[in-house]
């Protein structure tokens, strides 16, 4: 049976001691909830402290954390998923 192949991994800390950490994978089959070969989990927070999250666990599907807030998330392709999740980074951030 073939096995998830990692396709895509960065982590980076930023001087304030937040963390921003993305890892998307290539499965054999679709996580259960999903309709797409990747599994994936995006995390920006710190310590013990998750303020933004993307990912999609098995039974859920594709869904984002924003502070409090979990919803459901329409997984489009990697690149707007990254965009989408940097973006609620930056608005996190203080920035736009």
């Amino acid at each position: 049976m073939k096995k998830a192949e990692q396709i895509f991994r960065d982590k980076l800390a930023y001087p304030d001691g937040a963390i921003l950490e993305m890892t998307i994978w290539k499965v054999p089959q679709p996580v259960r909830g999903s309709d797409h070969g990747l599994k994936y989990s995006l995390f920006y927070g710190y310590a013990g402290r998750r303020l933004v999250a993307y990912d999609n666990e098995p039974g859920k599907g594709d869904h984002r954390h924003y502070g409090e807030r979990e919803e459901v998330y329409q997984f489009v392709s990697v690149e707007v998923l990254l965009a989408d999740f940097l973006a609620d980074v930056e608005r996190c951030r203080g920035g736009k």
